[in-house]
């Protein structure tokens, strides 16, 4: 398959899905180097310029774990959902 008639690429963790007209693909990308900041904003920011992101949508998706996590009560996302 080629990208020419491929709708859309989202990348999210370590995976990359093709979507296109004939058949979706599923490509494995290269393991992301572990992350060394202990603090979860940190982590998503550390993340996110390894990625290469920029600063805008860094500082973006930051408030929006930020106001999430303010909104759910102050409790870390790992300790949420079903017990």
């Amino acid at each position: 398959m080629t990208l020419d008639n491929a709708k859309f690429i989202s990348v999210w963790s370590n995976t990359v899905y093709v979507n296109s007209t004939k058949s979706p693909t599923k490509t494995s990308l290269q393991q992301h180097p572990p992350l060394r900041a202990a603090r979860l904003l940190d982590q998503v920011r550390e993340r996110l310029r390894y990625m290469h992101y920029s600063l805008r949508t860094e500082q973006t998706y930051v408030y929006g774990i930020r106001w999430f996590i303010r909104y759910s009560g102050l409790r870390h996302p790992k300790d949420m959902g079903r017990p």
